[in-house]
């Protein structure tokens, strides 16, 4: 593949969409496709980090997903809590920081969050990859979460509302400090975003892959990376007044 080392994106957001479907095309059940997306994640996040990727943002459990079957939730929840015990152990050792942004306080048990707060504050030092998991994580609960913390800001007299911009909104969002995805991955070839990081994702190049999460591999990875880098940019302008370091 030509890919170009020194113009990677800094930022790549996944949607691991196929757990499901991979495990039933494969005569597995539901909770070892769940088990399969996880044990990748692991290997993405860490090829990532190791060639350079500044950010990665992957969506993992929505806060749709809790109108699923009983069972498939409390199996995604036990999943999710064994996979960020051993992964923040593993992550460590390669520098990688990880951060979970979402509703973390409703549905979520104690014990799960305790797991992330000790995976988060174990991290917070790395300096490597900064992976996002958006855990119990909804887009418009996100903006609308934002409004609120600036209307506080507003009432209390901390922000003058005509000095409310784009930048007062980036501040108050899960992604404060990021730069917004340059590239965002959903697998399994379904063509939506499904409220996921709806406004950091306005000028994100997408890249919907035929692919089941859980065999999405690191050459597939790279390939994504290969078609974001032979891509025009032009947020919004024609090609001759915007100069983009893609492609």
């Amino acid at each position: 593949m030509d890919i170009d080392m020194n113009n990677l994106p800094k930022h790549i957001a996944i949607i691991m969409d196929g757990n499901r479907r991979w495990a039933k095309e494969k005569g597995l059940s539901t909770k070892e496709g769940h088990k399969a997306g996880s044990k990748n994640l692991e290997n993405i996040a860490s090829f990532c980090n190791k060639i350079g990727i500044k950010y990665l943002t992957v969506y993992a459990f929505s806060t749709e997903n809790w109108k699923r079957s009983a069972e498939e939730v409390a199996a995604l929840m036990l999943i999710m809590k064994a996979n960020l015990d051993a992964f923040s152990r593993r992550v460590d050792t390669e520098n990688i920081k990880i951060n979970v942004i979402g509703d973390l306080e409703n549905k979520v048990s104690l014990s799960l969050r305790k797991s992330i707060n000790k995976a988060i504050e174990k991290t917070k030092n790395n300096t490597g990859l900064t992976l996002n998991i958006a855990f119990n994580y909804g887009g418009r609960l996100e903006l609308t979460n934002a409004v609120k913390n600036i209307a506080k800001q507003v009432k209390s007299g901390e922000l003058d509302v005509d000095s409310i911009d784009e930048n007062t909104i980036n501040n108050n969002l899960y992604t404060s400090g990021m730069p917004d995805p340059d590239l965002m991955i959903r697998t399994s070839k379904e063509l939506r975003t499904s409220n996921f990081l709806p406004w950091q994702l306005v000028y994100t190049e997408f890249y919907f892959p035929d692919i089941h999460w859980p065999a999405f591999s690191q050459d597939d990875l790279l390939k994504a990376i290969e078609v974001y880098q032979s891509r025009n940019r032009r947020f919004g302008g024609r090609p001759d007044e915007i100069q983009t370091n893609v492609g």
